[in-house]
């Protein structure tokens, strides 16, 4: 707590004492041991989208007269996994955020020789995230976090290993009516498939690119730390 003297002359920053950094450090481990937890849940996450993305191609590439549908199916499951993940990516976000917050102005001055002082600013925004807690990023901002960094490769290989079926099975591709007549599932045109997988990609493409530009204007001051 800061301390004011008599004349109400500036604030002074009130030193941790060897106790205090004890339990200061015992927080810091706690948090830590939270984030890996919740890191570990988004990496199974990703595993389980890898994993259904391999065993589609397996089944559509294992044959020349092998249907490229479990390709398409799988597209919707790596959705379904995108959402999970960006749920857990929200909780494990608060916790990593706490640990930068104590890395960079506790550990830190304390590495530097510099102490470690209640300055009313990093402890404070702390504790009131301790008091208050809340996500630190909307779950539009979470789902565009985890496409950038992850599922946008996922998504890429599926696209390419789509269209890469197309052409190549059961034959090379030999004009664009070959091409409808290889993409139709059932009674749905060919034409109609393919422009739901354009707009399917062109979709994810265009919201980690919105939501990147919205991260970059949303990293305020006063805020702990996010990590992506």
């Amino acid at each position: 707590m800061a301390s004011t003297d008599d004349s109400g002359a500036s604030q002074t920053s009130k030193e941790f004492t060897p106790a205090e950094l004890g339990a200061i450090a015992h927080l810091y481990r706690g948090e830590v041991f939270r984030s890996t937890t919740w890191r570990t849940r988004l990496d199974n996450t990703t595993n389980w989208a890898v994993v259904t993305t391999g065993l589609a191609l397996s089944l559509s590439f294992s044959q020349t007269q092998a249907s490229a549908l479990p390709i398409l199916v799988v597209g919707l499951l790596i959705i379904v996994f995108l959402l999970l993940e960006a749920r857990r990516y929200r909780y494990f976000n608060v916790w990593r955020a706490r640990c930068r917050l104590l890395e960079t102005d506790v550990f830190s001055p304390l590495l530097m020789g510099e102490g470690v002082k209640a300055d009313g600013k990093w402890n404070t925004l702390l504790a009131q995230d301790y008091r208050r807690p809340y996500f630190h990023i909307s779950y539009a901002r979470a789902i565009g976090r985890r496409l950038r960094k992850s599922y946008a490769y996922i998504l890429s290989i599926h696209a390419i290993a789509y269209f890469g079926k197309l052409i190549i099975h059961p034959g090379p591709l030999d004009s664009m009516a070959q091409l409808y007549e290889r993409a139709s599932v059932g009674s749905i045109p060919g034409q109609y498939v393919l422009l739901a997988g354009l707009l399917f990609h062109g979709t994810w493409i265009t919201f980690a690119l919105v939501t990147l530009a919205i991260d970059k204007k949303s990293r305020r001051p006063g805020q702990l730390i996010s990590i992506a």
